[in-house]
């Protein structure tokens, strides 16, 4: 499950208990927490999740989560009237939760456990793996961005504004593309609730 994208065009500094990734000219921020779960059955444990699991809309609640904000900061270089983005610094804040079990789980369940929390890390890292390809993607549409007859940068920070919009729309498209094949009736996340449920 994931969370929509904030964006501003600022740069930001490394905020605490995030750990840090160098890609290209994108730096991404990693925060990983958890909320607790108990039970001594599947079915228990399905149950916690559902009582204390992270928010997705105003009445339901996820297995797990993750969300994230891109932030984006410009180096410009202006040459007869014209305004060129030379370098455009990139930050994506990726934040994931997940359940952690705090009960003895028997050792039939605490194997199952194991394989449907790596189902859940796996989906998870997925929508991780597609921001950070929205990154990659909107630094290529950035660098290099050059505005004839822009002497104050404002027509240059417009087109960059429109192309981090057109290119989050496009990776907000495979994000939820991903959702709904995972979500699906018989899908892999039915697939990995139906597996730990079972006695």
């Amino acid at each position: 499950m994931r969370l929509t994208a904030l964006s501003v065009l600022t740069a930001i500094g490394a905020l605490s208990g995030f750990v840090s990734a160098a890609q290209a000219d994108v730096k991404v921020l990693v925060k990983t927490q958890t909320y607790d779960v108990a039970g001594a059955t599947g079915e228990a444990l399905i149950r916690s999740m559902d009582r204390n699991g992270p928010r997705h809309s105003f009445m339901a609640r996820a297995i797990a989560q993750t969300s994230y904000t891109k932030d984006w900061d410009f180096d410009f270089a202006k040459s007869k009237g014209a305004c060129r983005i030379a370098k455009a610094n990139g930050t994506l804040n990726l934040s994931f939760t997940y359940p952690r079990v705090t009960s003895v789980l028997p050792a039939p369940l605490d194997r199952r456990w194991a394989r449907f929390f790596e189902g859940v890390r796996k989906h998870e890292e997925t929508h991780g793996e597609i921001a950070r390809q929205m990154m990659t993607a909107t630094e290529k549409a950035l660098t290099g961005l050059t505005v004839p007859n822009d002497p104050q940068c404002s027509q240059t920070r417009r087109e960059a504004r429109r192309r981090i919009d057109a290119v989050f729309d496009e990776y907000e498209a495979k994000q939820n593309a991903f959702d709904a094949r995972e979500h699906r009736e018989g899908g892999h996340v039915e697939y990995l609730v139906d597996a730990l449920a079972k006695s």
